[in-house]
Formats: structure tokens, C-alpha cells, sequence
């Protein structure tokens, strides 16, 4: 017996939902949206990312596949902010496969990920200033992590933004 293609699964997140997408940051699920592609019924996350300014559709059944998950809850945040307090492993000088290491974190969309990256960079940046590929990955992953932990807390972003800091110099 063939499957109805008009019963599609219950998405897994929501409309207003917030959510993190490895490497393009926080966004919102403003709707779901079904649309035939190739005959075949598909329901889609319409997703604004504020840090590009972009929206973008995700099959809801490639969330999984794309790394899209929820904002992590208020624990996890502040565990991912004593992260950035502790001491650190210094990393390679050799730029290219620091880049690389940082970029397959950022990748991994984890929290804890975006948090080392964010100290190892900011640690670096002190010694010597980044070449400009390794500046961006480190705006972008503080954007994100600030962005994500301003939904966890619910707090302003200026008073998140203002306590990684803290938090990288207390080291």
C-alpha cells in the first residue's frame, strides 16, 4: 500500500520558534510552508537569520541532516559562559589549521563548540591579530553564541554581550 502523500509528519519545531543553524546563526521559524517539488509534498521551515539578514527554506525532515536544532536551554547556556571562563589549551600558531579546527566546531552547531571558539580567537587575537578569514569566524561565532544565549536567558543582548567579556578577561 502506498503512503498518502497529502499526510505529512508533525514538524518538529514551531512558528516564532527560535532556532540554530550551524554556521548562519540564530533565527526564527516565521512559517511552514508544504510545497510540490517533483510531484512529492514537502513541508518547509521558512527561517529568518538575522545575522545575514537572509531567509531560507529547510525541508523539515533535513533538519537533523543541516544541523538545525532548538535554542539550548538556560543550564546549558550557562554552562557553554563558564566554558569561556576557563583556562584554554593555547592552539596551533600555524593559521590555516587553526581556521579549519575552528570552522569544523562551528560547524558542529553545538553551544559548548561555539564557546570554544569564541575563547580560543579571543585569547589569540590578544597575542597577535588575526588574519581577517579568522576575524570574521570569530564576529560570527561571537554573534551567535551572544544572539543564542540572549534567547536562553531572556535577557538584553548588550547585558549577555557584556558578561562573555567579563568572563573571557577573568581568565
Amino acid at each position: 500500500m502506498e503512503a498518502d502523500n497529502s499526510i505529512l509528519d508533525t514538524p518538529a519545531f514551531k512558528v516564532n520558534q527560535h532556532v540554530v543553524y550551524p554556521l548562519q546563526g540564530v533565527g526564527i521559524i516565521t512559517d511552514i510552508q508544504e510545497r510540490v517539488l517533483k510531484g512529492k509534498k514537502t513541508l518547509y521551515y521558512v527561517i529568518y537569520l538575522e545575522l545575514s539578514d537572509m531567509t531560507v527554506m529547510i525541508p523539515t525532515d533535513k533538519t537533523d541532516e543541516r544541523g538545525i536544532r532548538a535554542i539550548v536551554p538556560k543550564e546549558e547556556a550557562e554552562k557553554a559562559l563558564q566554558l569561556i571562563s576557563e583556562e584554554y589549551e593555547p592552539v596551533t600558531a600555524d593559521w590555516k589549521m587553526r581556521y579549519q579546527m575552528n570552522l569544523d566546531l562551528l560547524r558542529s552547531g553545538s553551544i559548548n563548540d561555539i564557546a570554544t571558539v569564541v575563547r580560543a580567537l579571543y585569547h589569540r587575537s590578544k597575542v597577535k591579530e588575526l588574519p581577517i578569514q579568522e576575524r570574521k569566524l570569530y564576529d560570527d561565532a561571537m554573534k551567535i553564541l551572544i544572539d543564542e544565549v540572549t534567547c536562553s536567558l531572556g535577557k538584553k543582548k548588550s547585558d549577555v554581550e557584556e558578561l562573555i567579556f567579563e568572563r573571557l578577561e577573568s581568565e
